[in-house]
């Protein structure tokens, strides 16, 4: 092996690697509004992807997250007011060639470049719900889908049909290997597995078979942000070669994970929040923790990582110490 693409993709396929590849990835914009204002405020998707050079410039990754920031949530939903679910009937799909969806393409082809040929990067999507509840409030969708499950069930697939387009032309046209899916379960259990399965799962689905349709190399993130719990078994038989998840607060091991997902190569292992190990733990305590993970999981089908988007103050010399030490392993 000598590139960091060809590594990883090893992984992927679950085959032997020279080393365990590691990954941790940042957002580049503030946790607020600039996260959504990229179309009205182009500078914002300027500072995201000054980021990305930056931090590639910096660490030196095995693969690049590439991060979504400044296109957060869905045109047909920023600045307008849903007091009922039939409201929500308004929303309509996107017409191919519109600004966000152009301008994400746009994103990922600056990033890719900066990246490099002979590095993997995926380009993150949220779930169609998660867009949802990000622009109205979980509470908010909970009282809707209470109300009226199927038309929260028809605006989940018009954004998947978005989403499906955006993710299809990231991979052909913006030259990103595959697609980071970014899934959760609503907060406070609004909607049960059993629901979630029936009414959303459909548009996660949609957006990882258009992405499957153009690379097999596509990753599942099972979000647990800021210790979010999620039932993963909701995925566990989701059409992701890749599965990421909440180590820590599931709880579910690397190891174990591996058997729930069938065996299926994993990203993750570390806690991302800030004070935890990975941000404030001694160099020899993190690299015993990551000769734990590799000595529990393995090394092969495995890539180290975070939970989630790492504190955006963590010092690159601290993800440098897992990166070595999983090296000389």
């Amino acid at each position: 092996m000598t590139t960091n693409r060809e590594r990883l993709l090893h992984v992927f396929n679950n085959e032997p690697v020279d080393r365990v590849p590691v990954g941790f990835w940042f957002h580049f914009l503030p946790d607020g509004d600039e996260r959504y204002a990229g179309l009205e405020k182009p500078e914002l998707i300027a500072e995201n992807i000054e980021g990305h050079k930056k931090y590639i410039k910096e660490f030196d990754p095995d693969f690049v997250k590439i991060m979504s920031d400044g296109y957060f949530g869905h045109p047909s939903l920023r600045g307008k007011k849903f007091e009922n679910p039939e409201d929500l009937l308004a929303v309509q799909p996107l017409p191919s060639d519109h600004p966000w969806i152009e301008g994400q393409v746009a994103l990922v082809k600056e990033v890719v470049k900066a990246a490099g040929s002979n590095r993997s990067s995926f380009y993150n999507i949220f779930s169609p719900l998660t867009v949802l509840r990000q622009e109205l409030s979980n509470d908010r969708v909970g009282k809707f889908f209470k109300t009226n499950p199927e038309i929260i069930q028809k605006v989940v697939s018009v954004f998947a049909q978005d989403q499906a387009l955006v993710a299809r032309r990231v991979i052909t046209e913006g030259g990103a290997e595959g697609i980071y899916l970014s899934v959760q379960t609503p907060e406070n259990q609004i909607i049960s597995g059993e629901d979630y399965t029936k009414y959303i799962r459909g548009g996660e689905d949609t957006v990882l078979a258009a992405a499957n349709a153009v690379s097999k190399y596509n990753i599942l993130h099972i979000c647990g942000y800021r210790g979010h719990k999620n039932d993963v078994k909701i995925w566990q038989d989701a059409e992701a070669a890749v599965i990421n998840w909440a180590v820590t607060f599931e709880p579910l091991s690397l190891e174990e994970g591996k058997k729930i997902f069938a065996g299926r190569a994993v990203i993750g292992g570390f806690n991302n929040n800030p004070g935890e190990l990975l941000d404030a733990g001694s160099k020899e305590k993190i690299e015993a923790e990551t000769e734990r993970l590799l000595k529990n999981a393995g090394k092969t089908g495995v890539i180290l990582g975070a939970d989630c988007t790492v504190p955006s103050t963590i010092d690159i010399a601290r993800l440098n110490w897992v990166r070595r030490k999983a090296a000389s392993l």
